[in-house]
């Protein structure tokens, strides 16, 4: 059941972001060279690794440059443009596409970088048992303002206690998380400072 709500909410969800998708692109091509999508490497379900896709919203091989995998507040490798998808997570659509492969969920915990993965204790490493979402228990509770080791434990409890009833809820309190923060931190978090891992 599950998987057949992520289909056909992923499937809606393209089918009307379509149009926003197209500007976007053509934004992205025309203030900025190189690719439209940014494609990285993250770790799914039971640590198998994916291709995640986000619109590109920093300069072509940003994460070799200046912070590497940290991206501050103001950081000069986000491209004009990049600013407002950030800000409205419109860099996070084309993860709907993710969803159809099957890589993803609507709700999950969020993926993350194998290099983090590596460091996980056996209980965090719980998190990998359910596919990583678009929207999570810890993003609905503090997103990027929480450690990391509180968000990781949030996912935790998700997987531990997951159920129809609690996406549900994790679905209806996404919108107010997402324009709660005033910065969006890389790794798809919102922040009021500091620095997170980078998509891109």
């Amino acid at each position: 059941m599950n998987r057949t709500a992520d289909i056909a909410v992923a499937g809606f969800g393209l089918a009307v972001s379509s149009p926003i998708l197209g500007l976007s692109a053509l934004a992205i091509k025309l203030t900025s060279d190189g690719p439209v999508l940014y494609r990285q490497q993250r770790v799914g379900r039971d640590g198998d690794d994916f291709e995640l896709l986000k619109l590109r919203t920093m300069i072509v091989g940003a994460e070799k440059m200046g912070a590497g995998f940290a991206v501050d507040r103001g950081d000069s490798r986000i491209t004009r443009v990049g600013r407002l998808l950030r800000r409205l997570s419109l860099d996070e659509l084309p993860q709907l596409w993710n969803v159809l492969r099957g890589d993803m969920s609507i709700v999950g915990p969020r993926p993350t970088l194998r290099y983090q993965v590596d460091n996980y204790t056996p209980r965090q490493r719980r998190r990998l048992e359910a596919r990583p979402g678009l929207t999570g228990w810890a993003q609905v509770n503090g997103r990027a303002e929480l450690p990391w080791e509180e968000r990781i434990e949030l996912d935790v409890w998700y997987v531990e206690h997951r159920s129809a009833g609690l996406d549900l809820r994790i679905l209806l309190r996404t919108p107010r998380s997402l324009f709660h923060g005033t910065y969006k931190g890389a790794g798809g978090g919102w922040r009021h400072g500091g620095s997170k891992d980078t998509s891109s």
